[in-house]
C-alpha cells in the first residue's frame, strides 16, 4: 500500500481559512483551524474556492430520526425542535446536527461519531446553530456547542432564544463575526462558553467583535451547561442566565457595582486572624486574607520552622494547601506531628509510642484539613500555578504555605543571566492575581542575598534590597517578615522578627523576638535579655492585639 502523505494546503471550504486545510495523497484532507474531515475529496474538489461551491452532499433524512438523548438528559422534543438527530451513516452510530439558514433550508450538518470523531456537510462555519428558531429578543444565549445550546434551551422549556457556534472555541471569533447583524436583532448577548481556558481565550476575542454594551458574560459552577443537567445542577444554569454581568474591559469597574464592598459587605475588613506569636502579631496585627505574605532570612534562620508553626496553628480549624519543594510529603508529615508531640519525630523516632504517633497523625497531617502538592525539586512555573488553583479552588484551602519561591526557577536556563530575576517577577505577578482572584492568604518562603560586612549567620540585619532575585518580590508582597539570628552568639536559638513591609498598617520594624527549643522543635515568644553580641539593641513593641491563644491540640498557652 502506498504511503499517505502530506499533498498541499488549500482554502477550507467549511470555515473560509485560506491554508488551514491539509490535503493527503490517500484523498482526505484536515482542517487544522475548524477541525473539519474531509474522507473522500480529491485534489480538485479542494482547489474549488468557498464562493464556487453551492451543491452540497448531506445525510439522507431516511437513515436518521430523532431521539432522546439520555447520557445527556436531552428529551426527544427538544432534539426535535432543534433538528438534532440520531441515527447511522455508513454502518456507524452517529448524531447529526443541522444547521438552517434563515428560509430554514438545511444548508449543513455536523456529524458526531461514537468515537468523538465528527465530520461535516455541506457548509456550516456562518450558521449558528438554532439561528433559524429566532429572529429577535431581548435576551440570547450562545453556547459553544450543539449539546449546551439544547440544554440550555431545555432548561429554559425551549421559549426562549439560543443558540450555538458551529466549531468550537478555537473558531468563535468567526462564527460571531459572520453573524453580527443577526445578533444585533437581540437587546443582550449572553456568552455562556465552557468554564476553561479555551473557553475564556474565546469570550475575550468575541467581546471584541460585539456591539458595545450588550455583551454580557455567564459563569457555570461546573465546566458546562449539560455538565450542570446532568449532575443536578440545571437551575444553575437559568442563575447564571439571569446573573450574567456585562463585560467590561479588564481594569474597568463601575462604582455602582461596590455598594456591598463598601457599605454592607465589611467582614472581610475585619478578618484578621491573630497569630499565635506575639512578636508577629505585635506590627501585623494578624494575618487576613486575599493578601501575600513573604518569609525571608538568610540560609538556616529559621523560615521553614516558622512557616510550619503557622502550617500547624492555621491547619487546626482552616484547609491548608502545602507546597514544600525541598522535602518529602513524608517530612512534612513528620515535622506536623512532632509540633504536636513536642518532639523531633525524626531526630527521636522511639520518644513517642506508635498509639501517640496515630494520635498525632489524626490531629494534624491526617486531620483533613492539609493537602500537599506530591513534588521535589525545580518545577514549571505554569504547572506550579495550576496546582496552587486547584488548591485553593477545588479544594477549598484558605491558607497556601510555598516554601520556596526560588526553587520554582532553580532549573531554568540563563538564571545568571537575567533569567532568574524576571521569572521571579513573573511568577510574584501571577502569585498576587491569584490571591486577589480567589481571597486566600498565601505564605511564600524567599531567599536573601549574601549582605556586604556582617553575615545574615552573624546576626547580620536584613533588609528588602536583600532580597534574592526580584525587586518584585518586595513590590507585590502585602507583607515581608525578616528572621536574624547570630549562630555563633551566647543567644543561638533566639530569632529577631523584624518587619521590613507592611502595606496593612504601615508599621516596620523590630516586632518581637521568638526562641527555638532544639529538644522539642517548638518556637515561642522570648521575654528574655538580648545580649550585646547579638548585633542590634532589643526593641519594645505594644502588645494590645495579642491575645495568648489556646492551641487547640494540647490545650496550653502557645507561650509554652
Amino acid at each position: 500500500m502506498e504511503d499517505n502523505h502530506f499533498i498541499s494546503h488549500l482554502p477550507c471550504p467549511n470555515c473560509g481559512s485560506h491554508d488551514a486545510l491539509a490535503v493527503y495523497s490517500d484523498g482526505h484532507a484536515y482542517c487544522f483551524s475548524c477541525k473539519a474531515y474531509y474522507k473522500n475529496f480529491e485534489e480538485k474538489q479542494m482547489s474549488e474556492t468557498v464562493s464556487e461551491k453551492k451543491d452540497y452532499e448531506l445525510v439522507e433524512a431516511g437513515y436518521l430520526n430523532y431521539e432522546a438523548l439520555p447520557a445527556r438528559k436531552i428529551t426527544k422534543e427538544t432534539c426535535q425542535k432543534y433538528g438534532y438527530l440520531c441515527g447511522e451513516y455508513k454502518g456507524k452510530p452517529v448524531q447529526v446536527a443541522c444547521y438552517y439558514d434563515a428560509k430554514g433550508n438545511c444548508v449543513g450538518q455536523k456529524l458526531r461519531f461514537k468515537d468523538k470523531g465528527f465530520a461535516v456537510k455541506g457548509k456550516i462555519s456562518n450558521v449558528l446553530f438554532g439561528s433559524q428558531l429566532w429572529s429577535n429578543g431581548k435576551k440570547i444565549v450562545i453556547t459553544e456547542g450543539e449539546i449546551d445550546c439544547l440544554t440550555v434551551s431545555q432548561l429554559q422549556g425551549n421559549r426562549w432564544p439560543t443558540v450555538s457556534i458551529p466549531n468550537g472555541a478555537q473558531a468563535a471569533k468567526k462564527a460571531i463575526e459572520a453573524n453580527l447583524e443577526y445578533l444585533n436583532n437581540f437587546e443582550e448577548i449572553i456568552l455562556m462558553f465552557d468554564m476553561d481556558e479555551a473557553g475564556r481565550k474565546a469570550i475575550e476575542e468575541c467581546v471584541d467583535v460585539l456591539p458595545v454594551g450588550k455583551a454580557f458574560i455567564a459563569n457555570l459552577p461546573m465546566k458546562d451547561p449539560n455538565e450542570c443537567l446532568v449532575n443536578g445542577k440545571g437551575d444553575a444554569v437559568i442563575q447564571a442566565i439571569w446573573n450574567a454581568k456585562p463585560y467590561r474591559p479588564d481594569g474597568i469597574v463601575a462604582g455602582t457595582d461596590l455598594y456591598e464592598k463598601c457599605v454592607t459587605d465589611i467582614e472581610d475588613l475585619k478578618d484578621s486572624v491573630p497569630y499565635p506569636f506575639e512578636a508577629l502579631n505585635n506590627k501585623t496585627k494578624g494575618a487576613r486574607h486575599g493578601e501575600l505574605y513573604v518569609i525571608t532570612s538568610g540560609s538556616g534562620m529559621g523560615k521553614s520552622t516558622l512557616l510550619r508553626e503557622l502550617e500547624f496553628y492555621f491547619g487546626q480549624t482552616e484547609n491548608c494547601g502545602i507546597v514544600a519543594l525541598e522535602e518529602s510529603n513524608r517530612t512534612t508529615g513528620l515535622e506536623l506531628m512532632s509540633l504536636y508531640c513536642n518532639r523531633r519525630l525524626r531526630l527521636y523516632p522511639e520518644a513517642v509510642s506508635e498509639s501517640e504517633r496515630s494520635d498525632a497523625f489524626s490531629a494534624t497531617i491526617g486531620n483533613g484539613n492539609f493537602y500537599l502538592y506530591d513534588h521535589f525539586g525545580s518545577l514549571d512555573s505554569s504547572n506550579l500555578l495550576s496546582k496552587i488553583r486547584y488548591l485553593i479552588v477545588g479544594l477549598g484551602c484558605k491558607r497556601i504555605f510555598l516554601d520556596h519561591i526560588s526553587i520554582v526557577v532553580s532549573g531554568m536556563d540563563n538564571v545568571d543571566d537575567g533569567g532568574e530575576r524576571k521569572a521571579i517577577d513573573k511568577l510574584m505577578t501571577n502569585l498576587r492575581s491569584l490571591v486577589e482572584e480567589t481571597g486566600c492568604t498565601m505564605f511564600v518562603v524567599s531567599h536573601l542575598k549574601r549582605p556586604e560586612g556582617k553575615g545574615h549567620e552573624e546576626g547580620g540585619k536584613v533588609s528588602l534590597s536583600q532580597l534574592r532575585g526580584s525587586g518584585g518580590i518586595a513590590q507585590l508582597a502585602d507583607m515581608v517578615i525578616g528572621l536574624e539570628r547570630n549562630q555563633q552568639g551566647k543567644n543561638p536559638n533566639v530569632l529577631t522578627i523584624r518587619v521590613l513591609k507592611n502595606r496593612f498598617s504601615g508599621e516596620t520594624g523590630i516586632s518581637g523576638y521568638m526562641y527555638y527549643d532544639q529538644e522539642t522543635g517548638r518556637l515561642s515568644d522570648y521575654k528574655g535579655d538580648i545580649e550585646s553580641d547579638y548585633g542590634f539593641t532589643q526593641e519594645q513593641s505594644s502588645g494590645d492585639f495579642y491575645d495568648h491563644h489556646q492551641c487547640p491540640c494540647i490545650g496550653n498557652s502557645l507561650g509554652y
